[in-house]
């Protein structure tokens, strides 16, 4: 490698893999052209094409830039340094190819403010460019999205720009400023008078603008893409931890990583994670808040030792002193304010805590004093000991004392895993361990998730083991897909009578055809929202006079709001002409299908009163310790753990534990419940053999005092049958649109193709339909295909509807569910509601509830039809071995209705 780089490397102290990514930037910046895309399209392409090519033949994983310029991807661990690599690819692309315009793009307010200190400020410690003697008599100039108005008259020759932006500042609209009644552009996109064009133009016309991503996850977004791609870079480079976009799929453009997995196995970038419980914990029935308290508790003994343990080391060791802190992270800002107040008290360990904690979220962040203590944790000064918050530490908190973290709100463990540990693995002592176990661990407390976050952490599919975040199979290479939609066929004939309108040479005549279609369009739109009227109990009551007259007055306002069409009367006058036609050939066109909300009601016991049997309630107050375990070299330590004393009355515990099983109302039974809780509390204390402890011994046992007392009480009490509530039902709904993926430029298939292998049906969408509610479809088998096939040329069937996901809303499993039917059909007499299935699944408990709700919605839909003569529904379920393109309708009614 050149001697440029090496010099870097040296000078910038680079880790590693931090020289391994510099040697990428090295030898890619000798083969591409660096230079900007062409403005015509297919000079672009063929560029593009070349410089993608050039980069496959070094690294496979990149293939496809994902943007409209040269942009290579670094996947590398948080903790290890990528805003250092930042320094070290801006000091080489300007020593070895003379490049001296960059634009460094941060996701959000704190990494901004922080981008600036690293590479503008020459005196803060983590400064990027400290050992460039190059730079020292010509300091780049930094530019951000706070001075640029004052900086862009003063360029001079030979200087390195290093414009620091934050995406909001470009990529949104100027926060609701207005001038003349329109929405202003960004500052940074408007006329200065400095440049004569906009800051934005300037920067887009510069020949040799390099862009820099930080976090760059976070710009693959559609609207993140387009206001870059507007920039016009030269070349770009992404730096991410999580080489993934806002749909969870992997980035295509990754030519180096060095995922947490590596990191985790080199043993020397990043702290060595462990998951903290306490020995004998059993999460049973404990309360959310319950659980809170006892992981606090544990939090501040780990947090205690971990303190020590680094006093003693920088007295041994002559370094500076490390004040560690804990993370606590709560649900919302309610919750932070709760968990603040406690801790912020006298009750949680006699008030030591008070003073030392920081509450920081949107509803604190901007608090002078706040935010000073905020961004001065590291400082030994600092007294905060444990900060709380609510999803603002994210990307760019690059503290290096935090050791002990406590997830409060909702998460699973491979969340916990993946995502927590990243804020706490910046190591104190020059980023690198110590080799002293407790300075070099961050511990995660995660009682009711520890089990699960062991075996995540030991998956071979965890962050922890995967050695490499780049997962595109061959498959998706060769494959591309893009998303369609099928509108019913009401509203696509509409679309094709446009076109047909378009083509109208007259302007006169086409004007005409067009008042004509925007009556139909208006008419085909308003009339779903008529089915709600009392005299409306089927499509054919929307041609009575006075809902005719309703129709056409909500179409008159509609034409009248906003900015009025010119031709509003003759649109009216052409409703008025053609509502009768209309609406016959939306009845035509659509299933009437009854509109309800059908849900299942819920479940009420009764109890009786009695006395308890107090056998066994007998309880002594446990010993209390904290087991750790790390994650990676599996080692295992006990600690003592000390409790706060805040248990609260033991009588209300017993019974906060009883109406937390699902069948026990406290309103309707509290005598009951305050009865036998004090009869188990009277025999505890009567036989405990140290009476201080009774609030001790209830708090570790309440679940199993709980569960003997409810098992007595299931034996003297009542339960309701679970039940579908009656619903308030509609004549008739729209029939909604799908939306699909489509295999780019061969995905479409007629619905009588054969296709193989019959697992590949799923990836078409078919056509041809003449009888459907929609032009096209996907099904997700064979069976269903063929089913279609069946119902297009069966005489019997008159229309049918394979009904998108949010046609229906018909609830089963606890209304946890959706059903979502798979097909509707018309016959001349029945609407039949069709469910293939496999013959092997036909009786498994879930297709058994489900048929249980499609037959109550039938049977609700058939009371309604049969009083304003509509049509009866009926359900079957038919085994998919049953259908063939050979059978007729008539047989699978005969059969499985």
């Amino acid at each position: 490698m050149n001697s440029i780089a090496n010099n870097i490397k040296l000078r910038l102290s680079l880790r590693e893999p931090l020289k391994e990514a510099l040697d990428i930037v090295a030898k890619l910046s000798d083969e591409l052209i660096l230079e900007k895309v062409p403005d015509n399209q297919e000079e672009a392409l063929e560029f593009l094409r070349s410089e993608l090519d050039k980069v496959k033949n070094n690294f496979i994983t990149c293939t496809n830039f994902q943007r409209d310029f040269p942009s290579i991807a670094f996947s590398i661990a948080t903790g290890v340094g990528k805003t250092r690599l930042m320094g070290a690819c801006i000091a080489y692309l300007y020593l070895h190819k003379g490049i001296k315009n960059f634009f460094v793009l941060a996701p959000n307010l704190t990494i901004y403010d922080k981008l600036i200190e690293d590479f503008g400020n020459p005196a803060y410690h983590k400064y990027v460019f400290n050992g460039i003697s190059e730079f020292v008599h010509n300091r780049p100039v930094i530019i951000t999205g706070d001075n640029y108005n004052q900086q862009g008259n003063l360029f001079r020759e030979g200087e390195i720009r290093i414009n620091i932006f934050n995406i909001s500042k470009f990529n949104s609209d100027n926060k609701g400023q207005k001038k003349g009644g329109i929405a202003l552009a960004p500052k940074i996109k408007r006329l200065s008078e400095y440049l004569g064009q906009s800051y934005w133009e300037y920067l887009a016309g510069i020949q040799d603008l390099v862009i820099l991503m930080d976090e760059a996850h976070r710009y693959h977004a559609d609207a993140s893409k387009n206001a870059i791609n507007e920039l016009k870079p030269i070349l770009g480079l992404e730096l991410t931890a999580t080489p993934f976009d806002e749909k969870q799929k992997p980035f295509q453009n990754v030519v180096y990583e060095y995922s947490l997995a590596q990191a985790l196995t080199d043993g020397t970038f990043v702290k060595n994670p462990a998951i903290a419980t306490r020995k004998n914990f059993k999460r049973g029935d404990l309360s959310d808040k319950e659980i809170e308290i006892i992981k606090l508790e544990d939090a501040i003994s780990i947090h205690q030792d971990t303190k020590t343990e680094l006093e003693i080391y920088s007295k041994n060791n002559g370094v500076k002193l490390v004040k560690p802190f804990i993370l606590v992270v709560c649900k919302d800002i309610n919750h932070a304010r709760e968990v603040f107040d406690l801790i912020n008290s006298d009750e949680f360990y006699q008030g030591e805590y008070k003073g030392k904690v920081l509450q920081i979220d949107s509803s604190t962040k901007k608090e002078e004093e706040i935010e000073k203590q905020f961004l001065s944790l590291e400082s030994p000064d600092n007294e905060i000991e444990i900060v709380i918050h609510v999803n603002m530490l994210k990307e760019g908190w690059d503290v290096t004392n935090l050791y002990t973290i406590v997830p409060l709100r909702a998460a699973n463990a491979a969340i916990l895993v993946e995502q927590t540990i990243g804020r706490g693995l910046r190591l104190p002592y020059d980023g690198k361990r110590t080799g002293v176990d407790k300075i070099d661990k961050l511990t995660v407390v995660a009682h009711e998730n520890f089990e699960a976050v062991i075996a995540a952490a030991q998956d071979p599919n965890s962050v922890l083991n995967k050695m490499t975040f780049i997962e595109i199979s061959e498959e998706d290479l060769k494959i591309k897909t893009e998303v369609v939609t099928s509108k019913p066929v009401a509203e696509k004939k509409l679309e094709n009578e446009q076109i047909e309108v378009n083509k109208i040479e007259s302007k006169e005549n086409q004007q005409k055809a067009q008042n004509s279609l925007d009556a139909k369009k208006a008419i085909i739109n308003a009339l779903p929202d008529f089915n709600t009227l009392p005299e409306v109990r089927r499509v054919e009551d929307l041609n009575k006079e006075e809902v005719k007259r309703k129709v056409i007055r909500q179409i008159e306002k509609k034409l009248s709001e906003g900015q009025q069409n010119i031709f509003a009367d003759d649109i009216v006058k052409e409703v008025e002409a053609t509502y009768e036609k209309v609406v016959a050939s939306y009845k035509e066109n659509i299933i009437e299908i009854p509109r309800m909300d059908l849900v299942l009601g819920e479940v009420t016991a009764t109890f009786n009163h009695f006395d308890l049997d107090t056998t066994n309630f007998n309880y002594q107050a446990l010993e209390q310790e904290i087991i750790r375990m790390g994650l990676m070299d599996k080692s295992v330590e006990t600690l003592k753990a000390k409790s706060s004393g805040s248990y609260g009355n033991p009588i209300n515990m017993i019974i906060s534990e009883l109406i937390d099983y699902s069948d026990i109302d406290y309103d309707d039974n509290a005598d009951l419940l305050y009865k036998l809780a004090t009869q188990a509390y009277n025999n505890i204390e009567e036989n405990i053999d140290k009476k201080e402890n009774i609030s001790q011994a209830i708090f570790q046992f309440k679940s199993a005092i709980a569960d003997k007392i409810y098992l007595q009480m299931k034996a003297n009490f009542t339960l309701s049958s679970l039940e579908y509530v009656a619903p308030k039902v509609y004549p008739f709904t729209k029939i909604e649109q799908w939306n699909f993926s489509v295999l780019v430029n061969a995905g479409y298939k007629d619905y009588r193709d054969v296709v193989t292998p019959t697992l590949m049906v799923p990836k078409y969408v078919f056509r041809g339909f003449e009888k459907a509610c929609h032009f096209e479809y996907k099904f997700d088998s064979k069976t269903e295909q063929d089913l279609a096939f069946v119902l297009e040329n069966d005489n019997k069937v008159i229309k049918w509807l394979r009904p998108a996901s949010n046609q229906f809303r018909i609830y089963w499993d606890n209304n946890s569910k959706r059903y979502e039917p798979d097909f509707i059909v018309e016959t001349e007499d029945t609407i039949y509601m069709v469910e293939p299935k496999s013959s092997a699944n036909i009786l498994d408990a879930d297709v058994i509830a489900k048929k249980d709700a499609a037959l109550k919605y039938c049977k609700y839909a058939t009371e309604f039809t049969s009083q304003n003569n509509g049509k009866p529904w009926k359900y079957l379920l038919v085994p998919h071995n049953e259908i063939s393109r050979t059978i007729n309708f008539d047989l699978l009614i005969n059969f499985f209705s």
